[in-house]
């Protein structure tokens, strides 16, 4: 949670955001996300630009060996910093260079920061996210909260729309969403989507999709007692956080039908979706969830994935 004393250090022992760069389109959109949000926690942007080592025999190549690959790792990183410099003054910004694979350097960066943010392509025509087998993997293993971030974002996407009918960057910013399962309430979650809200001085959109259980006879009278049941779970588990953040405003929604849908929808109003990953290790490998994964693939707005256990 910001502003306790455990959060994780870099090697340095600096406390920091983390931006993943690779010099595309989508990673200097996940750069100026996560300066916006370093300057909103307080803390130094780190850009920490990943890079495979070329094979032996393209570095005796003459135009890919070893000169022209320190060429372009210095730069991505150098340039995007400058970039950042000028359109946030003041905020310190750290660069760093790791190499290894592409899908296993931003995990280990992730380890000792406060939040890792990412880039992913936007689907072509259609809100929501393409998500590579990269950005996957790192939402799968990271222990530390992951924000995807479309290409393209832009800091007026995330406030509520001018009156004259433009995006303006003046205009509040839209509410936080959170999706959350009430039969397995996280606090690491629910911390960290009241937080955001609360450094944002914007809502919290709290928002529980569920289904009935198969046994159940559809009916009028059952859905609304049930409806009522899921209500009322709903609003006894964000109790204690409302009393917490009393300068947050909350509002709830426990609408029947796939909980991922009724994200997907919330994000198309929302400057942040905040959903949680739990996280297990099996022979298999580690899961996303299929909520989780759903968010991740129709989402609008950045996601947070907040893991927890």
């Amino acid at each position: 949670m910001p502003g306790t004393d455990a959060r994780p250090r870099s090697v340095d022992g600096t406390v920091t955001v983390t931006a993943g760069l690779d010099g595309s389109p989508e990673s200097r959109a996940a750069a100026e996300w996560a300066a916006r949000e370093a300057r909103l926690l307080g803390l130094p942007l780190r850009l920490v630009h990943v890079w495979e080592p070329v094979p032996e025999p393209l570095v005796q190549a003459p135009l890919l060996g070893g000169e022209t690959q320190r060429h372009w790792t210095e730069r991505i990183p150098r340039e995007a910093a400058e970039g950042v410099w000028a359109r946030h003054p003041g905020l310190d910004v750290i660069t760093e260079q790791l190499s290894g694979r592409p899908a296993e350097a931003p995990a280990r960066a992730a380890e000792d920061t406060e939040l890792l943010v990412l880039g992913s392509r936007g689907l072509s025509g259609i809100g929501g996210f393409l998500v590579g087998s990269v950005g996957l993997s790192v939402v799968a293993y990271a222990e530390r909260p992951v924000v995807l971030v479309r290409a393209g974002e832009q800091a007026a996407d995330e406030h509520e729309t001018h009156p004259a009918g433009v995006p303006s960057a003046a205009t509040p910013l839209k509410p936080v969403v959170l999706g959350l399962d009430v039969e397995k309430p996280d606090d690491e979650v629910i911390g960290f989507a009241f937080a955001a809200a609360a450094r944002r001085a914007t809502s919290l959109r709290v928002v529980h999709g569920w289904t009935p259980p198969p046994s159940y006879a559809y009916g009028l009278a059952v859905d609304r007692a049930l409806a009522r049941q899921e209500t009322g779970a709903l609003t006894e588990v964000l109790r204690p956080w409302r009393a917490k953040f009393p300068d947050v405003e909350v509002t709830e929604e426990s609408p029947c039908g796939t909980p991922g849908s009724h994200l997907a929808d919330a994000s198309r109003e929302a400057s942040l979706v905040v959903v949680g990953r739990r996280i297990r290790r099996s022979p298999f490998g580690a899961r996303i969830g299929p909520v989780t994964h759903a968010v991740l693939y129709h989402s609008v707005a950045p996601v947070a994935v907040v893991p927890h256990g």
